[in-house]
This record gives C-alpha cells, structure tokens and sequence, in this order.
C-alpha cells in the first residue's frame, strides 16, 4: 500500500501554540462585563529600605502614612507592604492609639487595606493585609512566601544558624481566602510577588459568584533600589489582568504603584521613588476567563500536558523500516 508520511515532531510542536494563537484570534475581546467603578487613592511611601526597620525613621514614615490614610477621600485606600513595620503588640507601645484611630476614621467612612504584619510569638507571625472598614476588620496572609526572606526551607536551618542570618519564619496564608468587601466590590490582595503566579490567583475565580471584582497588589520593592525590577513587577501584574481580566491596584513603596485596567492597560501610574498618592478609579468585572476557569480547577496542568505531547511524540518508539 501507500505509505503515508509520517508527521514530524516539529510540526506537532508548532501546532499547539498555532491553535491556541488561533483560539485567541477568534475568542471575544471580553470574556467579563462592568461590575460598577471604585475610587480608589494608592500609598507610595518611598521608604529607603535601609531606613524601613531603623527605629529612628519610623516615627516619621509612620505619621506619613497615617496622615494619608485619615485624609484622603476615596472609596478604597492602599497602603503598601509593611507600610506599617511593626507588630500590633509593637506599634501599641511606639506609638499609642496609632491603629486604633485608624480604625475609627474607617468606621465612619470608606475602607483600607494596609500591609502589616500580623500574629504573636505563640500563634506566629504573618505577612498580612488589613482591611479596615464599618464591618470587622478583615485579613488576608500571604500565601507564596520566599524562601529564607519569609521562611527557612526544610533542611537549611543549620545554614542560617551558621550564617547568623536574622530571618523570620512566616507561617503560610491559605490558598483561596476571601476578598475584601468595599460597596459592591470584592477586593482580593496579593503581597509582592504573589502576583507572578496566575494559577495560585486563580484559585480565588473557581466560584463565579463570590470571584474577585478587582485585584490588588501591595508590595516593597526597597531592596531593589533603582533597577529593571521595578518596571518588570508591573508588566508581571499587567500580564495577570489579561489572564483574569480583572483591574489590578498597585501600592508599592517605591513603585510602581499604577493602576491597570482589565485588558492590561496602565491608566495612571506616580513615578517611581517618590512620595505621593494616586488618586484614580478602577472598573471591577465579574465573569471569567477560559485562563480562570480552568486555572481554577487544575492549575497549569493543560498547559503542561500539551506541551508534553510534541516531546511524548518525538520520544515514541518507532517501527523498524
């Protein structure tokens, strides 16, 4: 009989991203639909990192900060990561009542998430987002913490003892917490680098009706000065707003603190190292992206079993000629 030819590896491998180009070419523009618009004010307090845990700066960056928080009007106010250095117990006695009024002016008015860490010596420690508002006070802990900047890997404690490295040892938010209410918004943080994994924020999008309206990302980007770092934390939140169509808020402390719309588009943005706050309104979605839908269930697994099908093919055995 006639002998077919027969298909290439190579041909195999250009055939699944041709059909996923193809699929996108073809797919709407908007998997998701306006869900209402939020006035938001964003924090970048422009903190030098080697002066963020000396106590004598932080008198003055934490009154910067306050003052923000209680004069600035907007639906939702950000603060950065660890705009507020210290642990509640901490700041109770450097300075008296700091937290406690701001959570008075947020009762009357509006709402806050501020990066804070959270926890005491028996329960652990968390890095952590507050959420101040009239309802009680909400929390979210990060979930991908970096080794030995947040947590010592299994195995490694007898390097850091050596070393002498003052680390701490951060316990683990859960994956999907929940979103931060603010009007008919729901708010989902991520802490710094969270956002470079768009399957763990998926995890947030599996029920439709309680996913995320917005998203919002505070970090502190201090320790790497004035490099391509800052410019790159930004396109990598730009690329999670085109996987979930959904707005980003970016709070940083020393940039860039933007925000981004649902199709990856920055709307405004504070130039880098400087203290200031950006004052712009963001439009929530509801409804979910083919990435959230199935992201949401099994993470990056589809995408890596078809990228495994060209090297299963090129690998088959083959039939003696």
């Amino acid at each position: 009989g006639v002998r077919r030819p027969a298909v290439r590896p190579a041909a195999l491998a250009l055939a699944a991203p041709l059909g996923l180009l193809l699929a996108a070419v073809a797919a709407p523009a908007d998997f998701t639909r306006p869900a209402g618009t939020l006035q938001v004010a964003l924090l970048q307090s422009n903190v030098a990192q080697d002066e963020k845990f000396a106590a004598e700066h932080m008198p003055g960056a934490l009154a910067w900060v306050a003052r923000e928080l209680l004069q600035t009007e907007a639906d939702l106010v950000v603060a950065p990561e660890t705009a507020v250095p210290l642990l509640p117990d901490q700041l109770a006695e450097f300075m008296p009542g700091y937290w406690q009024l701001l959570h008075d002016r947020f009762r009357e008015r509006g709402a806050a998430l501020v990066g804070v860490p959270l926890g005491d010596y028996e329960r652990g420690y968390t890095n952590s987002v507050a959420g101040l508002s009239a309802a009680p006070e909400y929390r979210y802990d990060k979930h991908h913490l970096v080794p030995f900047g947040e947590f010592i890997p299994t195995g490694f404690r007898w390097f850091t003892r050596m070393m002498n490295i003052p680390l701490g040892d951060f316990n683990r938010g859960s994956l999907n917490q929940p979103s931060f209410a603010v009007g008919s918004q729901r708010v989902a943080p991520n802490i710094c680098y969270e956002d470079l994994f768009g399957e763990e924020l998926a995890q947030r999008f599996r029920d439709g009706a309680t996913a995320p309206t917005v998203m919002a990302n505070v970090s502190n980007l201090g320790w790497f000065g004035d490099t391509v770092a800052l410019p790159q934390h930004l396109n990598i939140s730009r690329l999670r707003t085109l996987e979930l169509q959904r707005p980003m808020l970016r709070a940083t402390n020393t940039g860039a603190t933007a925000v981004i719309d649902h199709r990856g588009v920055v709307t405004a943005q504070l130039p880098t190292h400087t203290r200031g706050v950006l004052q712009a309104s963001a439009q929530g979605r509801e409804g979910l992206t083919p990435f959230a839908w199935w992201a949401s269930r099994w993470g990056l697994w589809p995408l890596w079993a078809l990228g495994l099908l060209p090297l299963l093919w090129a690998l088959r055995p083959r039939r003696p000629s």
